[in-house]
C-alpha cells in the first residue's frame, strides 16, 4: 500500500490473515511478526473484531452475545472495521510500520454474505465504503476444511464457530473463490501443512513486497 504523508510517499506493507476458524491465523501472524522484528521492522499487530476499546465490546456481542439478525451482524462487524481502520491501521501504515492483521474485509464477504447467505458484493461496498477502500497488500488465506477446523478448536465455540459444517463450507468455497479471482492480491496455503512450512512459505512471498 503506498500513502502520502504530504512529504516523499511511503512505502508500507498492509498484510490481512484469512481462513475459516481453526485455520492457525495467530500462529502464523506471531511467527512472520518475530521474523520481521528480528530484521529490524516496526510491526503492528491486529485484529477485527476487538483491535480497539470499541472493537472488544462489539466483538463480546458478535461472538459471544445472543443471536443477532444477519444484516444487522454484517453492519456491526463493518463499524468495528471503520473504527478500527481509522484508529489503528492507518496510523501504522503512516509512520512506516507494517501491519499484520487477523481477520479483515475478506472475512465479512465470505461469513456474512456467503455464510448467511447475503449479498456478498453488497458486503464488500460496505466493507470498502467503511474503510474508504483500504485494501491489503497481500491476503494470506490459510485454507482449512470444515472438519479440520472443528477438530483443531476443541471443545469451545463462539456464536459463528458453533455454526453447522454447511455454513462453513460456504465460507470456505466463498473465500478461494475470492483468491482465484485476484491471484496477485492473495497467497493460498493449505492450513494441514506443519506451521513451520507455512512460516516459509508465507515469508517467501512477503520478501516480494
Amino acid at each position: 500500500m503506498v500513502l502520502s504523508s504530504g512529504s516523499p510517499t511511503l512505502r508500507v506493507v498492509f498484510i490481512a490473515f484469512e481462513g475459516g476458524d481453526g485455520a492457525g491465523k495467530t500462529t502464523q501472524i506471531e511467527l512472520l511478526r518475530a521474523r520481521l522484528v528480528e530484521d529490524g521492522q516496526d510491526v503492528v499487530v491486529t485484529r477485527e473484531p476487538g483491535g480497539t476499546d470499541l472493537g472488544a465490546s462489539i466483538r463480546q456481542v458478535l461472538l459471544h452475545g445472543d443471536a443477532i439478525a444477519p444484516r444487522a451482524e454484517a453492519l456491526l462487524f463493518a463499524a468495528d472495521r471503520a473504527h478500527h481502520v481509522a484508529t489503528v491501521v492507518r496510523p501504522a501504515l503512516r509512520r512506516d510500520a507494517a501491519v499484520l492483521q487477523d481477520r479483515y474485509i475478506d472475512s465479512s464477504v465470505a461469513y456474512q454474505g456467503a455464510g448467511r447467505e447475503l449479498d456478498p458484493a453488497e458486503i464488500k461496498r460496505l466493507s470498502l465504503w467503511a474503510t474508504e477502500d483500504l485494501l491489503p497488500d497481500l491476503t494470506v488465506l490459510l485454507d482449512v476444511t470444515p472438519q479440520d477446523g472443528r477438530s483443531r478448536r476443541g471443545a469451545v465455540h463462539d456464536r459463528l464457530e458453533s455454526e453447522q459444517d454447511d455454513f462453513h463450507a460456504r465460507v470456505r468455497e466463498h473465500y478461494l473463490q475470492l483468491a482465484a479471482q485476484d491471484p496477485g492480491r492473495y497467497l493460498v496455503v493449505d492450513a494441514s501443512l506443519p506451521r513451520e512450512e507455512i512460516a516459509a512459505i508465507v515469508a517467501e512471498r512477503v520478501d516480494r513486497l
